[in-house]
C-alpha cells in the first residue's frame, strides 16, 4: 500500500483531538487523524453514569455548548454522546481503532506507521501532534495474585459488585467514588490506603463527607496506612504501609478487588520521536507557547503534555483548550493567546 501524504497528522480523538480537528478544518488546514480505539475512548471506560467532576462549560468543545439532562455535571454517556455530535456537526473524518505503532523523524517531516483492519499504513506527514492522553495502562501494586480473575484496575457497573465483598486499594477520587457506589448497591465494602489518613484537601468536596458518613454508620470500613501483600481467591493479606511497624499481616476475606491506584502514560511514541522527557512522570518536553515539543514538527495537545501525573492530576480537559489555539497559530503564523484560562477555584 502507497504511502499516504498529510500537512498534519493528529494522533487521538479525544475530546482535546476532536477540538483540535475542528479548529484545523475552520483554518483550511489540511489534516489527518487516527485513534487506535473509538473517540473518547478513556472516556468510553468510566463506569456507567459516572459524573464528570468538571462543569459543562469547562469540558465543552469548539464552542458546542454542552447541555445536560439534569443541569448537573455531564455522566459518561451524555459526554460521550456529545462528542459524536461534535463530530457528526462539523463532519470530522477519523480513522478509529488505527493505532499509531511507529513514528520516525526524518529530514522533510515525519514517517508514521499505523496499524488496523488487519493491515498496516504509511503516513508521510509535514507535521505531527501526539494528543494521546496520558492514562493508557494501570499503575501496578506488584503483588502476588493481581492478574487473578476477580481483580480488575478499572471500576464497571456497581451492578457487578451487588451482596459481593469488594476490596478497593486506592484513596484518591476514583477509589472515594467507587466506594461510595459500591455501598449504595449493596457491597460489603473496605478501602484500604497507604496513607496514615485520607487528605481530604485532595478528594473532592462531595465526596468526603458522604464518604465519611458511611463510615461512622458503619456501612464502608476504611483501612488506612495499609497496603497489599498478597492477592488470593478468596482472600487478601494486608499489611502496615510505614515501615516502623512490625510487619503483621491482616486476611480479609474478598469476592472482588478493585486496584483503584492510577495510570500511567505510554511514552512510547514520544521515545521513538526523539522528544525529551522530564522527571519521573516522564512529561515531554515543549515550549508552552506553541506546544511543540524539542523536535520540531512534533506538538503535543491536552493532557499528553503533563506525562504520567503522579502528585495529583493537574492537567484536564478545561486546562487543555488552549493548546489548540497554539498549535493552530503555530500553524498557521497567528498570534498565540499568551496564557491559558485561569480558574480560581479549579472544580477538578
Amino acid at each position: 500500500m502507497r504511502p499516504q501524504d498529510t500537512d498534519v497528522l493528529v494522533v487521538g480523538a479525544g475530546p482535546i483531538g476532536i477540538e483540535l480537528a475542528v479548529a484545523l478544518k475552520r483554518a483550511g488546514v489540511p489534516y489527518r487523524q487516527l485513534d487506535a480505539g473509538q473517540i473518547g475512548s478513556t472516556v468510553a471506560w468510566y463506569a456507567p453514569q459516572t459524573h464528570f467532576f468538571s462543569s459543562p462549560e469547562r469540558i465543552a468543545i469548539a464552542g458546542v455548548p454542552l447541555q445536560t439532562l439534569d443541569q448537573t455535571k455531564a455522566t459518561r454517556e451524555e459526554y460521550l454522546a456529545y462528542l459524536r455530535a461534535v463530530v457528526m456537526q462539523f463532519d470530522l473524518s477519523i480513522e478509529t481503532y488505527e493505532r499509531v505503532i511507529t513514528i520516525v523523524k526524518r529530514t522533510a517531516g515525519f514517517e508514521v506507521v499505523s496499524s488496523g483492519k488487519g493491515r498496516q499504513r504509511t503516513w508521510n506527514a509535514s507535521k505531527v501532534v501526539l494528543a494521546i492522553g496520558d492514562m493508557h495502562h494501570p499503575r501496578r501494586v506488584d503483588v502476588p495474585g493481581e492478574d487473578l480473575p476477580h481483580v480488575s484496575h478499572y471500576f464497571e457497573d456497581p451492578h457487578v459488585y451487588f451482596r459481593r465483598r469488594v476490596l478497593i486499594v486506592g484513596g484518591k477520587n476514583s477509589a472515594i467514588e467507587a466506594a461510595i457506589r459500591c455501598v449504595r448497591v449493596g457491597a460489603e465494602v473496605t478501602l484500604a490506603h497507604r496513607g496514615a489518613e485520607l487528605d481530604s484537601s485532595r478528594i473532592k468536596f462531595w465526596l468526603f463527607p458522604e464518604m465519611m458518613g458511611m463510615v461512622r454508620e458503619g456501612r464502608m470500613k476504611v483501612l488506612a496506612d495499609t497496603v497489599l501483600s498478597e492477592i488470593h481467591p478468596d482472600r487478601v493479606l494486608l499489611r502496615r504501609h510505614r515501615e516502623s511497624e512490625a510487619d503483621e499481616l491482616t486476611e480479609i476475606e474478598t469476592d472482588v478487588v478493585l486496584l483503584l491506584t492510577g495510570y500511567e502514560q505510554s511514552s512510547d511514541l514520544f521515545e521513538q520521536a526523539g522528544v525529551t522527557l522530564i522527571g519521573p512522570g516522564r512529561k515531554p518536553l515543549v515550549t508552552e507557547t506553541t506546544m511543540e515539543t524539542n523536535v520540531p514538527g512534533l506538538f503535543v495537545a491536552g493532557t499528553a503534555a503533563a506525562g504520567t501525573q503522579l502528585s495529583g492530576v493537574k492537567e484536564f480537559i478545561e486546562t487543555s483548550h488552549v493548546h489548540v489555539e497554539r498549535i493552530v497559530a503555530a500553524l498557521t503564523g497567528a498570534v498565540a493567546p499568551s496564557e491559558r484560562a485561569d480558574f480560581e477555584m479549579p472544580e477538578s
